[in-house]
């Protein structure tokens, strides 16, 4: 990778405090280590401002930072019905994120490799700069995790599961920062990318052990756990995820039912470990609520709808099991409405990344395939008691099954279903909302002006790949493709496919 794709130039105004003007993806060499590296203070701005490149970067409207990575792996999973209006309607029928020359491919591949061109320069430049020692750790603290952050989304989604072949070539490996003759790396395997991941996570809980955070944008340590045990489950190492989810956790209580039907838009939220704080002056990702919000009259496109079978999967006492609702307006009727998500009345909305009720989750699936049997169903129930769903007992069902189904339920919307797919070896599994003879299924809605109707249900309409195969474990449909200017500058990528 040549400096042209990855080198992130940081010109910014030392004396301000706002992020909005300091990332320019305009290739310089100007100013980077002359100023901006020269103290700690300025390099708070970096870190500053690379998040908010990773967050508020709009490369479309239906690519708005990192936000489009947590949409598109929603759009391919099981459980979102992706209706034809715009946004993820090719990531929903598989043919786009296998296109090396698609728009979205190279704009999601760019985001994360200039973030981590950011932290590179942070991690190497921080220790020169004036400033206090304390300031210097916690800052190298940050970008490690950050860093490890991204490669673990590229571990995630480009490459099938770790624990189908750890040895597998995935993408380029960068840590030191680029220059205009930096080369380009060949692709690294899975096991050279977590351990790089594991070793800036470990670097990184020691460098942040102390720091108390202010805001939930900020990594601080329980970011890190969280940031463990996710890269533990997708590894297999399932006593060390269960024991980082629970570290992660800890004193992050679940929100009550109450709290759930608010809309998934706030990070003062008691469960919300991590997350992008929006206002009325940015609030680029909040654009991601107009995919994701069906019923709020501010929200636009209506398009994440739910799978009809998806709803099954919930018992009627379920608190979540109260937002489902029919959709009668005109031009939407019989799709499925799942009212997780809702702007705030000013239209904005924080972005959730990490929650307590996916780490009780891990934590379950760790215990459960460790065989510790009984801590794994007390974490399964201590989720399923505050949403108010049947608590489970060994006549319930498969275990680690009901864990996962609990994983589909929970997270719905959240970014988590196809890096669930690759990660677990399991298969797409969808199918049309129909009778048995093929007929369309009739439910009752609602109009506007309050007439109660029967209509054709809505579900998915996508059943199959492209080729009109069925969806099968570990397809190729589900890795994304490594942008094709990439592989035109960097040679190397083209020696070990």
């Amino acid at each position: 990778m040549k400096l042209t794709h990855l080198y992130i130039a940081i010109l910014t105004v030392l004396s301000s405090t706002s992020c909005s003007d300091i990332l320019d993806t305009a290739p310089t060499d100007a100013v980077v280590d002359t100023e901006i590296y020269k103290s700690t203070e300025n390099i708070e701005t970096v870190i500053e401002g690379t998040w908010r490149y990773l967050n508020d970067t709009y490369f479309t409207f239906a690519n708005p930072g990192y936000t489009a990575f947590m949409r598109t792996s929603d759009a391919m999973g099981n459980d979102v019905a992706v209706t034809t209006k715009y946004g993820y309607r090719d990531p929903y029928t598989f043919s786009e994120m296998i296109n090396s020359t698609a728009y979205r491919v190279t704009s999601l591949w760019r985001l994360l490799y200039k973030v981590i061109d950011n932290t590179n320069n942070v991690i190497h430049k921080v220790d020169d700069a004036e400033g206090s020692d304390v300031d210097k750790e916690l800052l190298k603290g940050q970008a490690k995790a950050l860093r490890a952050f991204c490669y673990l989304n590229l571990a995630s989604f480009y490459q099938f599961s770790y624990q189908k072949d750890k040895d597998a070539l995935t993408v380029p490996i960068y840590t030191e920062p680029t220059t205009r003759e930096t080369k380009g790396q060949p692709k690294a395997s899975l096991e050279d990318i977590y351990s790089l991941i594991l070793n800036d996570l470990h670097d990184a809980s020691t460098l942040l052990e102390d720091y108390e955070r202010h805001n939930k944008y900020r990594i601080d340590k329980h970011v890190v756990h969280g940031l463990l045990a996710r890269a533990y489950l997708n590894m297999g190492l399932w006593e060390e995820a269960a024991e980082a989810a629970e570290n992660a956790k800890e004193g992050y209580d679940l929100m009550t039912a109450d709290a759930y039907e608010q809309g998934f838009n706030d990070v003062g939220n008691a469960e919300w470990i991590w997350g992008h704080v929006q206002t009325s002056e940015q609030n680029t990702a909040s654009y991601t609520f107009h995919y994701l919000d069906v019923s709020s009259s501010g929200s636009y496109y209506f398009s994440f709808m739910a799978d009809p079978y998806f709803k099954d999967l919930f018992d009627p006492q379920d608190i979540r099991y109260q937002l489902f609702e029919w959709d009668g307006e005109p031009g939407r009727e019989g799709f499925l409405r799942y009212k997780k998500f809702k702007f705030k009345s000013n239209l904005i909305g924080d972005i959730v990344y990490m929650r307590s009720a996916e780490m009780w989750l891990i934590a379950a699936e760790g215990y459960a395939r460790a065989g510790q049997t009984a801590k794994a169903i007390e974490a399964l129930n201590t989720l399923r008691a505050a949403r108010q769903a049947p608590l489970y007992s060994t006549a319930s069902g498969v275990l680690l099954d009901e864990i996962l189904i609990e994983r589909r339920k929970e997270l719905w919307g959240e970014g988590f279903s196809l890096s669930d797919i690759i990660r677990t070896q399991g298969s797409v599994t969808r199918k049309a909302f129909l009778n048995t003879d093929g007929t369309p299924i009739q439910i009752e809605v609602t109009t506007p002006d309050g007439e109660v109707k029967k209509v054709n249900g809505q579900g998915h309409r996508v059943v199959n790949f492209p080729d009109g195969k069925a969806f099968t474990a570990n397809s190729r449909y589900y890795i994304f493709a490594i942008p094709d200017e990439e592989i035109r500058r960097n040679p190397n990528l083209n020696n070990n496919d």
